[in-house]
């Protein structure tokens, strides 16, 4: 009897995407249903007018309670709650944990309506956290119930969803507001009935079958050693010092040719093993130089965005109380939004080599965020104060979208989730850090305007620490050109043919 031929790369491809190809039907509902989901919980057009609204007659909250005792607690509790999230969303298969994001917005708004006191207010505070932490969520619920060809498509909806239904929210709360000269509490009942549209649309969502870490499903078609899983495909070796790897938590099933590819059982890997691989994915992923510095500048850029947007109002009070002028806040959320996603889909045509050029456009552009963040501080002007907001806004929005794809490129899905996790909590926990110590009562709580020119100074730093290691970066470049033979060296890649999975189709039409 003749041995089965060996099945290449280039035969078992084709067999795999007419295994893994998933009807349009089955991924359009679920891709519909989330779009509408991230739509309704982003239409809240009291978002834009939450310090006036705290300050307001409302709630009667002092500057000081608001900025220093009422904001820090949604930093605190965001990175408390980021990693148990991050671990329950894959291991009760997101739409658990999305329902829970659904739940505490409507917390979140109610409570805006009725709770008072400061205790209160904190409390809203600390569900707030809950809302941002769940995110993760809304954005990888898609990728367990489409085939990876539509992660391109399916992602683009996604975040337009989001995008537009803040856009319409930020819109709908100034016209309401400015023309209509509605009072912003009632600007707080839409944004409660909105999210309570989309916390019902939730209920609709399908239950995924499978997730990256904790339920895997392998689609297995092998022959003489090669396997199919995951829409990838692996030789079965063993090699001395193997880092665990997720296809080490899966079984492999040899089938002969004749035999029709089947989907296997869900597969429950031992959750000591999947922690045990998640460590041996991050010591794998952040000894990758490149890697490294494009997930240190996300982790410090983001760390300075979220201490920016989230004090912008209070600087905006100071300039222009709400109570003595209209403020336009929601415009300028829609507009720095609006211009900021056409940036995003500019980057799409901008031909560049960012491993020479990368860290110089970097520093770049961090002296330029640094600049506007200072002349918002010191200009006394609210419209160069709205105008350096937008322009801030869209720096870092481009500047995120390129590290992203950057740093997603040669990863593998599940190192990609472990990747902008790990980014995430560093950026948290450098958040927590300044924020501890700049803003909160019980460090120095310093004055919104004295905040502001801390974060200058910040990111101008960042600017040159990466202005530093770009020059390095470029001479040692340079140095490698004027000598082949050193060039030659040092080119093969950390990664295997599995990790190029080409993810950065995936990501990215905004900001985290």
């Amino acid at each position: 009897m003749d041995a089965p031929r060996p099945v290449s790369r280039r035969q078992a491809a084709p067999r795999l995407l007419r295994t893994a190809r998933v009807p349009r039907e089955c991924w359009v509902l679920p891709t519909a249903l989330l779009c509408a989901y991230g739509f309704f919980s982003s239409l809240r057009p009291s978002e834009p007018f939450l310090t006036p609204y705290l300050l307001g007659p409302d709630k009667n909250l002092t500057e000081r309670e608001v900025f220093n005792e009422i904001y820090p607690v949604w930093t605190y509790s965001y990175l408390v709650l980021l990693f148990p999230v991050f671990l329950a969303t894959d291991y009760l298969r997101y739409k658990p944990v999305i329902l829970l994001q659904g739940l505490s917005l409507i917390v979140t708004c109610f409570m805006l309506l009725y709770a008072q006191g400061l205790l209160a207010i904190q409390f809203l505070e600390f569900f707030y956290g809950i809302v941002t932490a769940t995110e993760i969520a809304y954005y990888s619920y898609v990728y367990s119930v489409v085939d990876v060809n539509l992660y391109q498509k399916v992602t683009s909806y996604c975040r337009s969803a989001t995008l537009l239904g803040f856009t319409v929210g930020s819109v709908v709360g100034q016209i309401l507001v400015s023309v209509a000269d509605w009072s912003l509490f009632s600007l707080n009942v839409i944004s409660l009935t909105s999210v309570s549209v989309a916390f019902a649309v939730a209920w609709f969502l399908p239950m995924p079958q499978k997730s990256l870490f904790f339920h895997v499903h392998s689609i297995c078609q092998g022959v003489n050693g090669i396997k199919v899983q995951n829409d990838g495909i692996t030789t079965d070796t063993t090699a001395s010092n193997h880092l665990p790897r997720w296809e080490d938590v899966e079984s492999k099933i040899p089938l002969n040719v004749e035999e029709t590819p089947m989907e296997e059982p869900e597969l429950k890997p031992d959750r000591l093993l999947v922690l045990k691989v998640l460590w041996g994915d991050f010591l794998t992923c952040y000894s990758c130089r490149p890697l490294l510095c494009w997930s240190v500048w996300w982790a410090l850029s983001t760390c300075g965005y979220f201490l920016v947007v989230n004090y912008t109002q209070g600087l905006w009070e100071q300039v222009m109380p709400s109570r003595h002028a209209s403020v336009y806040n929601g415009g300028v959320e829609a507009v720095s939004t609006l211009l900021g996603a056409v940036t995003v889909f500019a980057v799409g045509y901008i031909k560049i080599s960012w491993s020479t050029w990368g860290e110089m456009t970097l520093a770049l552009f961090s002296l330029l965020i640094a600049a506007s963040v200072y002349i918002m501080d010191t200009a006394g002007n609210i419209w160069v104060c709205y105008a350096s907001y937008v322009v801030f806004r869209i720096i870092y929005m481009l500047l995120i979208t390129i590290a992203t794809f950057q740093i997603a490129a040669n990863l593998s899905m599940e190192r990609y989730a472990l990747v902008f996790g790990v980014n995430t909590f560093a950026a948290l926990a450098l958040q927590t850090l300044l924020t501890l110590v700049v803003v909160d009562a019980r460090g120095l709580g310093l004055e919104i305007t004295t905040q502001f020119l801390i974060y200058a100074g910040y990111f101008a730093l960042i600017a040159l620490v990466f202005l530093a290691n770009g020059m390095v970066t470029f001479t040692k470049k340079y140095r490698k050109q004027e000598d082949p033979e050193s060039s030659s060296e040092g080119t093969t890649s950390r990664y295997t043919a599995d990790d190029l999975l080409l993810i950065a189709r995936t990501q990215y039409s905004s900001y985290p």
